[in-house]
């Protein structure tokens, strides 16, 4: 892949962790039960949120770095 291209590829993975975050947070929903859960829902979103967002916003601001390099030269 040529170095061109590699922020189009990262943009890509950051939405498709976005997407899974989604999906994920869907799935917990409908499986979140309040009354045989000890821990409240807004813990799950945040752990969540941990997992696929933050990575999704470094993936997203490398890009936007490999961008801007790769305009440069």
């Amino acid at each position: 892949m040529k170095k061109e291209n590699w922020y189009k590829f990262m943009y890509v993975i950051s939405g498709l962790l976005v997407v899974g975050f989604i999906i994920r947070l869907t799935a917990d929903y409908i499986q979140y039960d309040p009354i045989a859960t000890s821990f409240p829902f807004y813990a799950s979103v945040l752990m969540r949120s941990i997992e696929f967002l933050l990575p999704s916003l470094i993936v997203f601001i490398t890009a936007i770095i490999f961008k801007k390099y790769a305009k440069k030269n």
